[in-house]
């Protein structure tokens, strides 16, 4: 039965070494077993071929391996790729792979669904099922990885934590998994190339800071108002402005570590001159960045794309401010792969929701 059975993912090198050590197999062996896990991803032990096959029947008997399957993919006419994971209870997790002229970038989701229910956010409609575990993380990075390579012949360049789900409401789980990306036994990605974004929770942007993190950090803004961020964003009632601004300013001074502030810009909303200058106020608390989005729609969504000549308009007064900014174009809408369209439109998605709400 597998709830008798160990996730070897869920071990560290050390903690599988000893097992192994218990259980008379040489010390060596974990290396080799660990490298299968992280660098290699393979989801049997079987596949592990240099072990020798009198260990094997000893992994099967103990462990078991939590992987991700892929259950669906669609590519967009701009070569952006979404995937539908399926965990081992058949719940479906998105990611998204995409693909420019000058970095190849891999979304990743932290949760199955979302507790914040963000108005402008298809994933939050899903309400929240469970946490990822690191290695479904993992997967996630190693499956589209793969894909670019196979696919674009681009080896990844970033890896983004901003698909479905709050990143540091999944604290431990995520920390772990970019642990894995990075260290010389797993894919061995700097960290520089990893940015975990965040609605904004400022006791575990403090806990980030005190962890010395030393991946990038981007803040879902999307408002510089409380009332304004309050209307869209629930979080923002137990998580203001300033206690934002504090941890942030907080995060900055343990990490050394720039922020960016993403900003999706809604017509009539958040695209005024006049929200511009509360942003421009915001902003020069801590050295940060500033990305302005385009919405993209979802069914049923309350809001509608800004005029480009108000985003333009936007852009250059935090520009006259010395702020740096750029205005992001948003890729994969023809397939719910953009911003806050992740489970918008995905068959097995909406499935999955509905068995989750009955």
């Amino acid at each position: 039965m597998l709830e008798d059975k160990i996730n070897i993912r869920n071990l560290s090198l050390k903690e599988i070494t000893t097992l192994l050590i218990d259980a008379k197999f040489p010390s060596f062996r974990a290396k080799q077993i660990f490298e299968w896990l992280w660098k290699k991803n393979v989801v049997s032990f079987n596949q592990m071929g240099n072990l020798g096959k009198e260990i094997i029947p000893y992994l099967e008997k103990t462990f078991y391996i939590d992987a991700l399957h892929v259950k669906d993919q669609q590519v967009s006419k701009d070569k952006t790729i979404k995937c539908a994971f399926s965990t081992d209870e058949n719940k479906i997790v998105e990611g998204v792979l995409i693909p420019t002229s000058k970095r190849t970038t891999a979304c990743i989701s932290s949760q199955i669904g979302c507790s914040l229910a963000c108005k402008f956010c298809a994933t939050g409609r899903l309400k929240l099922m469970r946490n990822l575990s690191a290695g479904e993380m993992v997967d996630q990075v190693a499956y589209l990885r793969d894909q670019a390579m196979s696919l674009y012949g681009k080896s990844l360049s970033n890896i983004v934590y901003m698909g479905m789900g709050e990143p540091l409401l999944n604290y431990n789980n995520v920390l772990r998994s970019i642990d894995l990306l990075t260290t010389e036994e797993g894919l061995g990605i700097s960290p520089r190339r990893i940015t975990v974004s965040t609605a904004g929770i400022a006791k575990m942007i403090k806990k980030l800071g005190d962890d010395k993190v030393k991946f990038n950090l981007a803040l879902s803004l999307h408002a510089a108002n409380d009332e304004k961020r309050s209307k869209i964003m629930e979080i923002n009632d137990s998580n203001n402005l300033a206690a934002l601004s504090e941890s942030l300013i907080y995060f900055h001074e343990a990490t050394g570590t720039r922020v960016t502030f993403e900003y999706i810009i809604f017509k009539n909303f958040n695209d005024s001159i006049e929200d511009a200058r509360e942003l421009a106020i915001f902003a020069k608390s801590i050295p940060c960045k500033i990305n302005i989005i385009e919405y993209n729609p979802i069914d049923g969504g309350e809001f509608e794309q800004a005029d480009a000549e108000k985003v333009s308009a936007f852009a250059n007064y935090l520009e006259a401010k010395n702020i740096i900014v750029n205005i992001r174009k948003s890729r994969g809408k023809d397939i719910d792969a953009a911003c806050g369209q992740l489970a918008n439109k995905n068959k097995a998605v909406e499935k999955e929701a509905r068995v989750f709400k009955n």
